[in-house]
Order: structure tokens, then sequence, then C-alpha cells
């Protein structure tokens, strides 16, 4: 096996379940809410996403590692995850674009990794139990005092982790999106000019805009209206984040000062900005959406996308009734997943549809996006 050799590790949850395993990656032990990704392929996008900010992931793929880490499929310029959960880890990658191994990758990032967990018996736990807060270590201790630490982490409401993974200082960004034989391309045309807020941003957004043929500017998460609005953009986009909404007000706030001011899209993270923005509430689900997997059907059009998907929130529908219009739910549990406004320029989905990791279907959201500045520019 895969763990032989390696050192013992353990992976205490809040409320007294232990799970025992082997490390991988770096030594030593990591802190965070345990949620689990049903994603298939992908692995390296997803301890890159910010989103994932305070958390420990489980993977239920049962073999991770095996197409290897690259410099060009990562999705920000460090892992996010506090730790890593996998039922087999493999150390030699086979793929013609791998440049190093997943545990090289993760001890140089100092990601703790633990291998030979029954994830199956994990994620069926979670499932009932809910995400919860948990300690991993490969530097031994009782169980009784692991439980015990666990149950002393915060949680992750009322933690404001937008301004621990966003941006501290404004940048362009021109590069579009990869292509066979000649990697990440430059559009020659940008005819939009956009500003996109950084709540914790996956690069493959971005790349999307400038696809579209979008001029871009990232902002830090805390960039006022005023500050934007005199940048005399086009749009504003929102982007994706860790956490609870609630727990950034000051986005709620410059948010609001940009509806109906210039045209918005809002993704994840900033799909629940909107929503405040727009006077409705969000609430913390029992165990989130992570994955590439998730079905949601667009009420207009009738039609059902296979979604990527990473969130522990969701917007409560009623709470904009008369004010927003729901356009796309998830078919798994009923949430909302896309809000827009019947006569102000701009909408928000609560997926990922810049395809990384997952399903390439909702990329159309992107164009969209440049149809709405197109009709506000007139």
């Amino acid at each position: 096996m895969s763990g032989q050799g390696r050192t013992e590790a353990v992976l205490a949850l809040a409320d007294g379940t232990v799970f025992r395993g082997r490390g991988f990656g770096a030594p030593g032990t990591a802190t965070g809410e345990v949620v689990f990704n049903t994603a298939m392929t992908g692995y390296q996008e997803i301890l890159t996403d910010p989103s994932y900010e305070g958390q420990m992931v489980a993977m239920t793929y049962p073999e991770i590692g095996n197409v290897g880490v690259n410099a060009e499929d990562v999705e920000s310029g460090r892992p996010w995850v506090s730790g890593f959960i996998v039922r087999e880890h493999w150390p030699e990658p086979s793929s013609w674009r791998a440049e190093q191994t997943l545990d090289d990758y993760m001890k140089r990032h100092g990601i703790v990794g633990i291998e030979d967990v029954d994830t199956r018996a994990l994620v069926r736990h979670l499932r009932t139990a809910g995400a919860q807060q948990a300690v991993l270590t490969t530097e031994g201790g009782d169980e009784s005092s692991l439980v015990a630490r666990a149950r002393a982490l915060p949680s992750l409401e009322g933690q404001d982790l937008a301004s621990r993974v966003s941006t501290r200082e404004p940048y362009d960004w021109t590069e579009g999106r990869w292509q066979l034989g000649r990697g990440y391309v430059t559009p020659a045309r940008a005819e939009r000019f956009v500003v996109a807020y950084d709540f914790g941003l996956k690069r493959n957004i971005l790349r999307n805009l400038v696809d579209a043929g979008c001029r871009v500017r990232v902002v830090p998460a805390q960039t006022t209206a005023a500050e934007v609005l005199a940048l005399k953009p086009d749009g504003v986009f929102l982007s994706n984040g860790p956490g609870d909404p609630d727990a950034v007000p000051y986005a709620k706030k410059e948010v609001a000062n940009l509806v109906g001011a210039v045209p918005l899209f809002g993704i994840c993270l900033g799909h629940q900005i909107l929503g405040l923005a727009l006077g409705g509430r969000t609430y913390k689900l029992k165990f989130g959406h992570h994955g590439a997997n998730q079905p949601v059907k667009d009420l207009r059009t009738g039609k059902v996308e296979i979604t990527s998907q990473n969130h522990g929130f969701a917007v409560d529908t009623d709470s904009l009734r008369g004010t927003a219009v729901l356009t796309h739910v998830n078919l798994n549990d009923g949430t909302v997943e896309g809000l827009a406004h019947e006569r102000l320029p701009l909408f928000s989905v609560q997926y990922h549809p810049e395809a990384s990791p997952g399903p390439r279907e909702s990329d159309y959201l992107f164009r969209r996006f440049v149809d709405m500045i197109d009709a506000h520019r007139r």
C-alpha cells in the first residue's frame, strides 16, 4: 500500500468520532472544519481554491495523486486547505503534465494529509452529523485530548475569512483560458472594463472574463463602492470566497451602494453577498455542497446543468421575495442557486461556471454578463 512506512495519523472530530490512518504530505497538526468533496478529478484545483480557507477536505474518490501536480493548474498562489483526507494517496503520478508528486507539493506548502482512512464511513457520518471542526495530527496524543481540542475550535460562522485570502493591492489581469499546445493565451480584444472584487478569487474565473472580452482590474475585498465607481467600470464582478457572508458586513454595505449604478455578476460568496445587499438573509448548510456533479435547474429555460460547487452557506429564498427573482435551484435539496433582478442589471449564481474543476456547460454565464454590460451601455 502507498501508506507503508509512513507515520500514524489521527483525525479527531468535535463530536468524539476518531479515524486513524497514515500521514502523508507535511508532518504536524492541522485544524479546521471537515467537509467532503465528491469530485472525481481536480484535486489540485481544490487544494488551491481560496474558498477552502479554514477547512480540511475529504475526497470521496478513492485514489488521489495519480496525475501529480503542475504549475498550470493552480487556482491561486498557494494551497488553502488546512488538511487533506484521502482513502489512498498515490505516490507515483502518471501524467505527461505532472511536474511533482502530490506528496512533495503538500510538504513544500506545509499541508498535513492522512490516508488509509475509510472515507466512505467518514462521509456518511458527516452527512448525518454535519460538517464540524476537527484536529488532524501526525504528532501523537491521546484521543480524548484531541477531541477536546477540536471541540474548543471556533465555528466558521462569524469569522471574516475573505479578508485573509483577498489580495492586498489592486492588480490587472489579462490572461485568458488554457489551450492545448499554447498554454494560457491573452486575447487581442478587451472591449469592456470590469472591476473584480477579490473575496477569494479563482484564477479561471478571471480567465473566463478575459475570454469574454473584458479587461479586468482585481481589487481587495474592502474596496469601497466610491473607489470602484471612480475607476469608471463597465461592470463589477463579485467573486467566490470562504466562510460566512454575514461576517463580511463591509462587503454587503459597498455592494448595496453599487446596486443599480453598474451591472453586477456574483459567483458563490459573491452571490451570497449580493443577496445580503438586496436585503436578504443567509444560513449555514448542514454539510454544504462541494463537488463537480451538482444538478442545477435553470428555471427560465428548464435546462439542467451539472455544476461545480464549493460552499457551506446559502441564501434564504423567502427573505428576497418581492425583491429578487429565483433563477436557478439545486435539484438535490431545493436550495437557491441563482438570483436576478427584474429591473436592475444584476444576477448571481451559487455554483462555479468557470469549470475548475468541473463541467463547462455553465460558462455561458460569462457571455450573459457581457451582454448585460453591452445592453446597459447603449
